[in-house]
């Protein structure tokens, strides 16, 4: 067996579960397809107990990072394709690159990609002035008109951050009121560049003869009415699709219609030895404190479970 406990994915649930194991002894391995995770991406946590009242998301990453490594967790940068019960009742995983490991016990927690919008213009001008990621690419749109679309704490924080450098904000909103947090929605009624339009979805993204954004059309789901709004730049946060993929037909896990996996309170995944933790499990709260909580609970149970269990090391 070459681990005890593999976690799959390096958000904060697959880092505080391999925080938990290597502090157990337990051989502990992160297979990460790229370092982090949503919180990587997030400029400003202001409800993360302890960091004082913000931490950049890179930063806190890299705390836990740390605490993983300085607690013998190694971390193998492959993304893996298949999850199997091995014939010792031991659990292979495969990897892109070929490799199989085995391991006592899998944690998988790869989180949620963000929902696309399916609409023109969105996939052809992904990096062309649409972007997922404000924290990640709002230096772009220094002094630029831009949209976000949404209306959860996400959009809402995203829009937030960007009036630090865009000149003009339209925040895209489906229904007449928010969603959001409170205290997200007072700052945002409360910033001199966000306009927020209630009632509308957005249709189409637009380009120039220089194949960069340059406007959008959105439609008011009471009326019809369509306007089309000059833009640099197109930000969507319209919710997110947990990754799942590869294991919708996987015997080992549990899933419901829309992907997310069904964990029971030890965060068991349906099958022994079988855990899931984070955004990828189905739950009402997304906060990186809940994902912390998960992948503590399962990174427990899961050495619950190597101990009851006679591998062979």
């Amino acid at each position: 067996m070459d681990y005890d406990v593999m976690i799959i994915g390096s958000g904060p649930a697959g880092l505080t579960a391999g925080i938990y194991a290597g502090r157990a002894t337990l051989k502990t391995a992160i297979l990460e397809k790229q370092p982090g995770g949503q919180m990587g991406n997030t400029w400003s946590i202001e409800n993360y107990p302890g960091t004082g009242l913000t931490i950049t998301g890179p930063r806190l990453n890299d705390n836990m990072r740390e605490q993983c490594t300085e607690n013998n967790v190694k971390f193998i940068q492959e993304a893996v394709v298949d999850i199997d019960r091995a014939a010792d009742n031991t659990i292979d995983i495969k990897t892109e690159l070929g490799n199989t490991y085995n391991c006592g016990t899998v944690i998988f927690a790869t989180g949620a990609d963000p929902r696309k919008l399916g609409i023109p213009g969105e996939e052809e001008y992904r990096g062309l002035g649409v972007s997922y990621c404000a924290t990640c690419d709002a230096n772009f749109f220094k002094d630029l008109r831009v949209a976000v679309v949404g209306g959860g704490d996400t959009a809402l924080e995203e829009a937030l951050y960007l009036t630090k450098f865009a000149s003009d904000i339209k925040l895209i909103h489906r229904r007449d009121e928010f969603r959001a947090s409170k205290i997200l929605v007072k700052r945002v009624l409360e910033s001199d560049k966000i306009q927020i339009i209630y009632d509308s979805v957005m249709k189409e993204i637009t380009s120039g003869s220089d194949g960069l954004v340059n406007g959008a059309i959105i439609e008011n789901v009471k009326t019809g009415k369509k306007e089309k709004l000059d833009l640099e730049g197109v930000f969507i946060f319209a919710g997110h699709v947990p990754n799942t993929t590869f294991i919708k037909d996987n015997k080992l896990f549990k899933l419901n219609e829309q992907g997310y996996i069904l964990v029971d309170d030890q965060m068991n995944a349906g099958s022994p030895g079988v855990y899931a933790a984070g955004d990828v499990i189905k739950k009402e709260i997304r906060q990186i404190i809940t994902a912390a909580s998960d992948g503590c609970v399962a990174a427990i149970n899961a050495g619950h479970y190597i101990e009851e269990e006679p591998f062979e090391s």
